[in-house]
């Protein structure tokens, strides 16, 4: 069984939507496809070092702050970093960012710790920029479906 881990830094509203989009799309895909993959979603709070060794591919959730990741995603990294940097390299994610403006510096700085933790990026990450658009919610479920299926089927 693969286990897909969703790190999501959810704090408002529309984010927990993104959030429980992404859980309710790789439900679906599980359920009917009967897919060999098993989810773990967590606050960066709640995950530690041990929930990243165990995953097999991560999707990464963050709110732009400042122009800048989630101070709770930060933390994430602060705690994770090098308790999984030799053990996780070539590690499959993804990551959405909820940004009201650009989300090129918080892009820029997952890119930074991900090239560091040597992770594999499976796509650029989704930015979901300016006012709030339900249409988000569709494209965080559609990122989740291709990570669940590209895990179960070996692909990613």
């Amino acid at each position: 069984m693969k286990r897909l881990l969703i790190v999501f830094h959810a704090p408002s509203d529309n984010t927990r939507k993104l959030r429980d989009g992404m859980q309710y799309a790789v439900e679906q895909c599980i359920q009917t496809d009967e897919l060999g993959v098993q989810l773990l979603i967590k606050s960066p709070f709640d995950t530690t070092p041990d929930d990243v060794l165990a995953a097999d591919a991560i999707i990464l959730g963050t709110t732009e702050n400042l122009g800048y990741m989630s101070g709770a995603l930060k933390d994430f990294f602060d705690r994770c970093y090098y308790p999984v940097l030799e053990k996780k390299q070539g590690t499959p994610v993804a990551a959405v960012v909820r940004a009201g403006h650009d989300g090129t510096g918080t892009c820029n700085a997952l890119k930074t710790i991900l090239t560091g933790l040597r992770w594999r990026w499976v796509q650029e990450p989704l930015v979901c920029r300016g006012e709030w658009q339900e249409q988000f919610v569709l494209d965080c479920e559609e990122l989740a479906q291709a990570m669940a299926y590209g895990l179960a089927e070996g692909m990613i």
